[in-house]
């Protein structure tokens, strides 16, 4: 596995960990202190403000987790990769494809794109 994709690996887990303490941990090693997050439902800055905003998502689709889909692509400093929300086990709900830069091993912004979702 490379770095990268043990990388979007941990920004997986991070969307999906509901004890908060781990999942700050999980942001703090998979984001820069400084890291933003865009898509077209919110957006969020430093680690607390992600933190903030994956809690958020955790609430609104409980019991649904997100999984990434296909290969993780990267060049440089630069990464795409894809994911899917849904059920464990069930058909996925909505997905996407996520856009990131790395700085110093660790994700410093993402910009998230919806691919399909309930009313888009």
């Amino acid at each position: 596995m490379t770095n990268t994709a043990a990388l979007v690996e941990r920004y997986i887990a991070s969307w999906n960990e509901t004890d908060a303490a781990k999942r700050r941990d999980l942001i703090a090693a998979t984001f820069t202190e400084e890291a933003a997050y865009v898509d077209p439902m919110m957006k969020s800055q430093g680690h607390g403000g992600i933190d903030q905003m994956l809690a958020a998502v955790q609430e609104r689709f409980t019991g649904l987790r997100i999984k990434q889909v296909g290969k993780v692509d990267a060049y440089e400093d630069r990464v795409r990769f894809s994911w899917e929300l849904g059920p464990e086990g069930g058909p996925s709900v909505a997905g996407g494809t996520d856009f990131a830069t790395i700085e110093a091993g660790r994700l410093a912004s993402v910009v998230g794109f919806l691919d399909f979702a309930p009313g888009a």
